[in-house]
């Protein structure tokens, strides 16, 4: 008798918008980040594909009515004033496990997420990470689907990205 496939509780890989998808983006296991919904442009990342979740680091979170909160995203890891404050609708709470094996509860929230030009909506915990190299971690349900990480490279995405712009750049001969 053969067992019953039962559906995964797993998130489905988010969508994304990019023209010619067919190929998957070969990226490094550091990459450049936009959030554009939050006015934030090449914030670095570090893309853990053993994190299910993405994080990313803030401070002062205040919890406002109708199910939103407030924070500030620090942007940089030395200079703490470089910060911008986001106002966001909490998308769920959860108990976390940190890499130390500590679980904690978290916020969670969805914006949409730039990464080698391909833009999609993802869902992202907010959480202390000053410790921490990097001010945001990827996490594989962030990156699955058109991604492939070269966990021997960094800033992949983003050179394949400046090679297609400097590509359609170009003048025709004459």
């Amino acid at each position: 008798m053969t067992p019953t496939r039962t559906e995964s509780t797993h998130a489905a890989a988010p969508a994304s918008k990019r023209v010619g998808a067919s190929k998957p983006v070969v990226i490094g296991w550091s990459e450049l980040v936009d959030l554009p919904d939050w006015h934030i442009r090449g914030l670095r990342a570090k893309i853990d594909t053993g994190a299910r979740t993405s994080a990313l680091h803030v401070d002062d979170i205040e919890l406002l009515p109708r199910n939103q909160i407030r924070y500030q995203v620090v942007l940089h890891r030395h200079d703490h004033d470089r910060r911008v404050n986001v106002v966001a609708r909490i998308s769920r709470r959860a108990r976390v496990r940190s890499s130390t094996g500590e679980y904690t509860v978290r916020y969670f929230v969805r914006t949409r997420l730039r990464l080698a030009g391909i833009e999609r909506e993802v869902e992202i915990s907010l959480v202390d990470r000053g410790d921490m190299t990097f001010r945001m971690l990827i996490g594989r349900t962030a990156v699955s689907g058109p991604f492939v990480v070269d966990p021997a490279h960094k800033n992949l995405g983003l050179r394949a990205l400046r090679a297609a712009r400097r590509k359609t750049m170009r003048r025709p001969e004459k």
